[in-house]
């Protein structure tokens, strides 16, 4: 009873602040802040690369300081400080020991079983070079792509600080996706190497991911994948082939101490990230060296106002994805912040395991995203409260657009009413940080992102690329080159141009999602415009499930759409007919779940499998996902008359008025 009266009281109590249309700074952060929003939006002035370029002489260590900010004359392939030198291994590493910091903690890493290490900065130079050194020997140079393929442990780091101190691009792929899909990636990358473990802890349980890998990689063999180094984490059983893999400890004890950061080019490819994109093929976002790190490097300093001495960063994001890149690792270690690495879920061992390691650690500065926020807001807030959360100091939300309930459960449960939340806009595309309120210098309204920040030009237009009216719904788009933007489409320029500067040409970026600027200033973003799902933050590629459920040998065709889901922010809704007379069955639904988890991974099994008997398309044969969504969430049709078949809907309208499809498990 004692539950349920503090539940309902604090649905009273959100319901009371939801009639609040903006929150200002907390008086405590507000007169701390260093400088008001307007000096520091107003700071660039009209020549914004110039700024630019006065950001990254101070933010950065450079081994020849560049002269000119963004070279233009090949657009939309900008390229950024062209004629600078540095490493970025040396920025997030060397200089920070060489400056009399290498014991400051670097990681506080605790693992799913309890296990706690804490890295400091010298120790993770020492690692860094070694496995540097590793590569190297196995004859891994500067262009050469490296597959990473680790778990949230230290290691993954070091393997990503190894690659960039050679000048390698590192194309690492989330640990939760099927070795079906980390093949395709090496394949598509042409990795001349992949560093990746023994095995992953899950909830309690092992996966022998070394065995699970070999079965992908040997039944068509890889020509350029030469090497596999193997970490050593769980001790499940890991087959080693002669000739190509290695023990990665037994490697790097095997190497020398000292790989020095050698100068490279600013325009030096850094990474590569698999994003999904409208076809079957995923998309290879290709970020480099200065331009990238510049930006995050700046957001991740000025937008959570970091004060490296007192501060302690927990970003909850796995590395597999651009937050974990940019915000676990390039972002931080280049300012010399300590963070928080956490190997498990958020509900293992216990559901109040995120705030257990606030409390643990003295963190005071948490990231994380929304799906996470409404996952913790279902469990109740009895988890939060039985922990110290005093230190916290500032809250931020990544990923898809956070709605005003969820927003203001985590001020006031998780914030306690104290803590700025910076609600932050980005994309894998944009590197870093575009949109977000500043905290102590703007207030937040929730349920929008916030301003553009210092350097950024954002607009909403209309499918001519017209600017939209304040408040009127249109297309996102950035209008005018910024320094973490991705530079190419590895191996793929045409389909760079055609995604995203085809539709408003060279001068303008086609963000692919829908918003709303209001009189303020403040962008609200919608969603997805394009055949992407956003599933937890994370983006897949309509056209790559469909193809993974109609390799099904009893699927004959498949539509997958994106609907509005509570918990995950949107949803897999899958629309599949099956061959010859076959009838849908919950059997068949788990094995078709089963199938797409094989093929992509278990994040992108749908979660509603509805049979029909055909699918809506225009005479042309295109199929209208529009109307697919509007079925699916209930909403009214509207005209179907330049269908092929307009009775398509109406039997599908019906059947799922009747109940006669499968429900959401």
């Amino acid at each position: 009873m004692a539950e349920n009266t503090a539940a309902h009281d604090l649905e009273v109590e959100l319901g009371r602040l939801l009639d609040q249309e903006r929150f200002p700074p907390p008086e405590a952060f507000a007169a701390a802040a260093r400088v008001s929003g307007s000096e520091l939006h107003d700071a660039p002035g009209e020549d914004v690369p110039a700024w630019w370029l006065a950001q990254s002489k101070e933010i950065l260590d450079w081994a020849k300081e560049p002269t000119r900010a963004v070279d233009e004359s090949s657009k939309p392939f900008y390229q950024w400080f062209a004629d600078g030198e540095l490493n970025v291994s040396h920025n997030c590493l060397d200089r920070h020991v060489i400056a009399g910091n290498g014991e400051r903690v670097a990681f506080h890493w605790r693992g799913e079983e309890g296990e706690e290490r804490d890295v400091t900065y010298a120790e993770l130079l020492a690692d860094t070079q070694r496995m540097a050194n590793a590569l190297k020997a196995r004859g891994i140079t500067a262009g050469d792509v490296v597959g990473i393929f680790l778990p949230m442990i230290p290691e993954a780091v070091v393997a990503m600080l190894a690659c960039a101190r050679i000048g390698a691009p590192h194309n690492v792929v989330f640990g939760g996706f099927s070795p079906a899909s980390v093949r395709e990636r090496m394949e598509f990358s042409d990795a001349k190497a992949l560093i990746t473990v023994d095995g992953a802890r899950r909830k309690g349980k092992t996966a022998p991911i070394k065995q699970a890998l070999d079965a992908a990689l040997d039944a068509e063999p890889l020509p350029a994948l030469g090497t596999i180094l193997v970490v050593r984490h769980t001790g499940d059983e890991a087959p080693m082939r002669e000739g190509r893999d290695l023990w990665a400890d037994e490697a790097m004890a095997a190497a020398g101490a000292e790989c020095p950061a050698e100068p490279l080019p600013a325009e030096q490819p850094l990474f590569i990230l698999y994003s999904s994109g409208s076809t079957a093929k995923p998309k290879g976002i290709l970020h480099t060296s200065a331009g990238y790190l510049t930006q995050v490097a700046w957001t991740f300093r000025e937008v959570f106002d970091l004060e490296v001495e007192s501060d302690v960063y927990f970003c909850t994001a796995d590395i597999g994805w651009v937050t974990g890149h940019s915000y676990m690792v390039y972002g931080p270690l280049a300012n010399g912040a300590t963070s928080v690495m956490y190997e498990g879920a958020p509900d293992y061992p216990h559901k109040g395991i995120w705030w257990e390691l606030c409390e643990r650690y003295g963190v005071t500065l948490f990231y994380t995203a929304p799906t996470a926020i409404r996952a913790c807001m279902k469990w109740g807030p009895e988890h939060p409260r039985s922990f110290d959360l005093s230190r916290l100091r500032l809250l931020g939300t990544v990923g898809e657009p956070i709605n005003p309930k969820a927003w203001l459960w985590y001020h006031k449960v998780i914030g306690g009413e104290r803590c700025p939340i910076v609600d932050t806009w980005w994309q894998t595309e944009t590197g870093a940080i575009m949109v977000t309120t500043l905290p102590g210098a703007q207030d937040a309204k929730p349920g929008a992102a916030g301003t553009p920040l210092p350097g950024i030009a954002v607009a909403v237009v209309d499918q001519e690329g017209e600017a939209c009216a304040a408040g009127t719904q249109g297309l996102l788009a950035i209008t005018q080159p910024w320094p973490s933007m991705l530079r190419n489409l590895y191996r793929d320029p045409d389909r760079y141009e055609q995604t995203y500067w085809s539709k408003f040409g060279p001068d303008a970026y086609f963000v692919g999602d829908a918003a709303r600027e209001d009189e303020e200033g403040y962008f609200s973003v919608v969603g997805r415009v394009d055949d992407v799902i956003n599933v937890s933050g994370h983006r897949l590629s309509t056209a790559e499930v469909e193809s993974a459920i109609v390799s099904h040998p009893k699927v004959a065709e498949a539509a997958v759409i994106g609907q509005a889901d509570e918990d995950t922010g949107q949803a897999i809704a899958a629309f599949v007919t099956l061959e010859g007379d076959m009838d849908g069955t919950d059997e068949l639904i788990a094995e078709l779940r089963e199938h797409v988890a094989q093929h992509i991974g278990k994040l992108a099994r749908p979660k509603r499998i509805i049979w029909s008997d055909d699918l809506p398309k225009t005479r042309s044969g295109k199929i209208m996902r529009r109307l697919l969504r509007d079925v699916a969430e209930g909403r009214a049709l509207g005209d179907v008359t330049t269908l092929r078949d307009p009775e398509v809907m109406a039997r599908l309208e019906a059947q799922i008025k009747s109940g006669a499809v499968p429900a959401e498990d």
